[in-house]
């Protein structure tokens, strides 16, 4: 950051299915796009290559639909809540929905640092609600839950079990998951992955991440 004062505002969005497929680095820049068309005055960081301060809270896997979003973006000058949204609506693509701003009062922790975890809701087409639930109680009962995950050209054994924090199908009648998943700069659990290692078809998900658990700030 420069050394001009700044001041935060934490901004609450969702991401529906026009976006699902975006990249977190695309998803930065459709920000920054957005800003600039809101002619908003948004603080820039240091250095030959200055980019605009935004913190995003816990990136997403690509394909995952979000009712639980967060970003801080720090401005040059104060701003009214209100009025921030308004600008931030106006500006919206399709499948992007600004829901509320509120501004960053002390000095805070960055946002991914306070992640503790997130919730998300998965559907699984073509599964047995039956099977589901008990892929579930097996998965709760196991000490560990091993997976094999590869990403591009990198193989790796990963236990899912110690970022499974909670697990559940809420309707016996519907193949769907509650899942509540460790986030945090230390370890992360996918929901992807977790659908993978109770047995099932990843490809065949719909996930939706439904909250952040955020700590103290």
């Amino acid at each position: 950051m420069t050394g001009q004062e700044s001041y935060g505002y934490e901004v609450r969005f969702s991401r529906g299915k026009e976006v699902r497929y975006i990249s977190h680095l695309d998803l930065m820049r459709m920000w920054e796009r957005l800003l600039r068309r809101a002619r908003l005055p948004v603080a820039h960081s240091q250095g030959f290559n200055p980019r605009p301060s935004l913190t995003f809270a816990a990136p997403l896997p690509v394909g995952v639909l979000s009712r639980a979003d967060l970003l801080e973006v720090k401005l040059t000058e104060e701003w009214d809540a209100d009025a921030l949204l308004a600008a931030l609506q106006e500006q919206a693509v399709p499948g992007l929905t600004i829901e509320s701003v509120q501004p960053v009062v002390g000095r805070q922790r960055s946002l991914p640092a306070r992640m503790l975890a997130a919730d998300y809701e998965i559907v699984l087409h073509g599964a047995e609600a039956g099977s589901l639930a008990e892929a579930v109680e097996t998965a709760l009962a196991a000490t560990s839950l091993p997976l094999r995950v590869e990403r591009g050209k990198r193989v790796r054994e990963v236990d899912l079990r110690p970022l499974l924090l909670d697990l559940s199908v809420p309707d016996p009648r519907v193949a769907l998951l509650a899942a509540r998943l460790r986030h945090s700069p230390e370890a992360t659990g996918r929901p992807d992955d977790l659908v993978a290692a109770l047995g099932f078809d990843s490809a065949r998900a719909e996930i939706t991440r439904t909250g952040l658990l955020l700590g103290p700030a």
